[in-house]
């Protein structure tokens, strides 16, 4: 949405989020699509040419062409893993060479363009990746090339199952020097994973504030007005809706005015915070509604599968962690929360 002028950097990321939380209030395997095809624009708008922003972007409007933005090469093997996650990336004569995979690969089959997060120095993404200042390169990739193939059986969580978030195979994809966006490592030195990092908060609260308007619905068909207990759990869930509110205020205020120190640290907070308050409400309303409203096709059944998948992009414990080591006047990791900054 940054040709319409509702990105950070033009002072309206507010009109961009109020979109962002209704879509998340209905389906939130949607929202994470629409948070992914944002994201990709805004590094466009943000680090791509000239020349490369009147090509993607006239796609977009004239024709609807989707993007998504990938780095998922997680380097630590789970249980019975039995292949490696990564890519190798090697220059060549008008561009690069892509081989390997990447794993949650939202919007695999949906998506027309997608940035690739890579390493020069081997796999890991940008996540993952030894050196990611000096080796990680943003490439555009155009998904109809036929070297590229998706495995859909990789994707089977409890949640999000629409986000399509498959395992995608390159065998030998040519990338053409002119798909390289902005310079080597930058999406790293100038922080632009913490620019989203607000807009999973925003999807939380969505989640949230449906999982509030079901269980008011579920009370007031029920007569169950006045019992004590009813009340209270109404009043903590809206305090936790509001307490967000507040949250997402304070941190889009910051992002208006171009403070790019104070919204690092606010939106670490926000995205903490909105994970912690919206899994609790949202228990709040399985405790008010009962069993019934986690049996298929009760809308609240899906927001807990869909909320307990999502909120697992980060690790809250690291995310707290770098929260207290800013307090503390020490380096943290503000984009990924690695332990080791």
């Amino acid at each position: 949405m940054g040709g319409l002028g509702w990105a950070p950097d033009y002072g309206h990321v507010d009109s961009l989020w109020k979109m962002t939380r209704a879509i998340a209030n209905v389906d939130l395997s949607f929202s994470r699509c629409w948070e992914g095809h944002n994201n990709a624009l805004m590094l466009i708008d943000k680090l791509a040419t000239l020349t490369q922003k009147k090509r993607w972007f006239s796609e977009v409007i004239e024709k609807g062409v989707r993007w998504a933005a990938w780095s998922g090469e997680p380097q630590k093997l789970t249980p019975g893993q039995k292949y490696s996650i990564g890519t190798k990336i090697e220059k060549v004569s008008g561009g690069y060479v892509i081989r390997g995979n990447k794993v949650f690969a939202t919007s695999a089959t949906g998506a027309n363009w997608a940035i690739l997060l890579v390493s020069l120095a081997g796999p890991g993404g940008a996540r993952d990746a030894g050196d990611g200042e000096n080796s990680l390169l943003m490439l555009a990739c155009d998904l109809s090339d036929s070297s590229i193939s998706f495995d859909s059986s990789w994707w089977d969580p409890i949640g999000m199952r629409s986000t399509s978030s498959y395992k995608v195979n390159f065998d030998n994809t040519f990338i053409p020097e002119e798909n390289c966006i902005g310079h080597i490592g930058e999406y790293l030195t100038l922080g632009m994973q913490s620019c989203f990092t607000p807009h999973y908060a925003i999807s939380f609260l969505g989640a949230l504030e449906a999982a509030y308007e079901y269980a008011l619905k579920t009370v007031h068909s029920q007569n169950r007005e006045s019992d004590p207990y009813v009340q209270h759990h109404i009043a903590e869930i809206k305090l936790n809706i509001e307490t967000l509110d507040l949250w997402s205020d304070c941190v889009a205020k910051k992002l208006n005015q171009f403070d790019q120190v104070g919204v690092g640290i606010a939106a670490n907070k926000f995205r903490y915070l909105s994970q912690q308050l919206a899994e609790e409400g949202v228990r709040k309303c399985i405790q008010i509604c009962g069993a019934r409203s986690l049996n298929k096709p009760a809308h609240l059944e899906r927001i807990l599968r869909d909320l307990t998948i999502y909120v697992q992009h980060d690790n809250a414990d690291h995310i707290l962690s770098t929260i207290g080591k800013n307090e503390l006047g020490l380096k943290a990791d503000k984009s990924f929360f690695k332990l080791k900054a």
